[in-house]
């Protein structure tokens, strides 16, 4: 079930605070939802969805789909899909 769908339709440039790697759209959803964002996972597979996630206080766990671009270095796992990032914390996170 998907409650919500929250995305930046504002371009790189314009500085917003909800653009990657910036936290807004995670501290929008956590105040909309009720979130505890420590208690939460950003799964994503660019470096700046782990910085937003870090930047939030998510743990963060990052999917190698094995681009050119630089890989974040600082994510508590990484996993080649997001069914093995759903393991990753069914197994480690109870």
């Amino acid at each position: 079930m998907v409650d919500d769908i929250i995305l930046c339709a504002h371009r790189q440039d314009e500085g917003c605070e909800c653009r990657k790697p910036k936290p807004g759209m995670l501290i929008a959803a956590s105040a909309k939802h009720r979130i505890d964002l420590s208690k939460s996972f950003m799964i994503g597979d660019r470096a700046s969805d782990i910085e937003a996630g870090k930047r939030a206080g998510c743990r963060t766990i990052f999917i190698d789909r094995h681009y050119t671009e630089s890989r974040p270095l600082n994510s508590e796992a990484t996993v080649y899909s997001l069914q093995k990032a759903v393991s990753f914390i069914l197994t480690n996170h109870k």
